[in-house]
């Protein structure tokens, strides 16, 4: 079973009883990505996710604005535990780990097609648009942000670098390849891609690391005194 298949649920009606809200919530939550996951946004319908959770779609409405928006909420349910920051007190090692799962979950999932139809769906729907700013890009990006931030309070990164830049460098180059360029989007790209930035960036550990300045060509003197 793939990590990303959403979890069973009992999707039968309890007679004439309601069901608890958060019950009826992941319902709705695990038929989204379920939908989403398996065909893709343009078989993904409002009335295909009331039939599979089995609510009426006024109850989805009252939570979601928008197809765009539900769907969205579908993808994070189905991903966010795939895509958890690490902490290990090693940026290097951190960063790496979070490529590489960022890499399997875009190439080895069907995780990947989806997050680029959502996001090209979000340029025509401001409710999506939202929600993948609010409940996506925008903690992703400040988790990156601070762990960065604390790694330059351990000593490992050069304090004079932006956390922020370094961000966009790592993510925006992984998206570039996924939604622009056209190029594949490998493990041994991530791993090139980090290890150029982290040449640039990495504080040095010792007087050895630490480029020495370049001695001065005395050669034209001396031959300058023989003359």
């Amino acid at each position: 079973m793939s990590s990303l298949e959403p979890k069973a649920t009992d999707r039968r009606r309890r007679g004439r009883g309601r069901r608890p809200r958060t019950e009826v919530r992941d319902a709705v939550l695990n038929a989204a990505a379920e939908i989403l996951l398996r065909e893709g946004m343009p078989a993904f319908t409002i009335e295909r996710v009331a039939a599979e959770a089995g609510v009426s779609k006024t109850t989805i409405y009252k939570w979601w604005p928008s197809k765009g928006a539900l769907a969205f909420d579908g993808y994070f349910h189905a991903t966010e535990s795939e895509l958890e920051f690490p902490d290990t007190g090693d940026i290097a090692a951190d960063l790496r780990t979070q490529l590489r799962a960022f890499v399997h979950l875009i190439t080895a999932t069907p995780a990947g097609r989806v997050i680029s139809e959502l996001i090209g769906h979000a340029q025509t729907d401001p409710d999506l648009a939202v929600a993948l700013h609010t409940r996506y890009t925008g903690p992703r990006r400040r988790l990156a942000v601070d762990a960065i931030r604390r790694a330059q309070e351990r000593g490992q990164i050069r304090t004079e670098v932006d956390p922020e830049t370094l961000d966009a460098q790592l993510w925006g180059a992984c998206y570039h390849r996924l939604l622009v360029a056209g190029l594949p989007i490998t493990e041994a790209f991530a791993e090139k891609l980090l290890d150029n930035l982290l040449s640039g960036i990495q504080a040095p550990t010792s007087p050895a690391t630490t480029r020495a300045a370049p001695r001065p060509d005395r050669s034209s003197k001396s031959r300058r005194r023989r003359r």
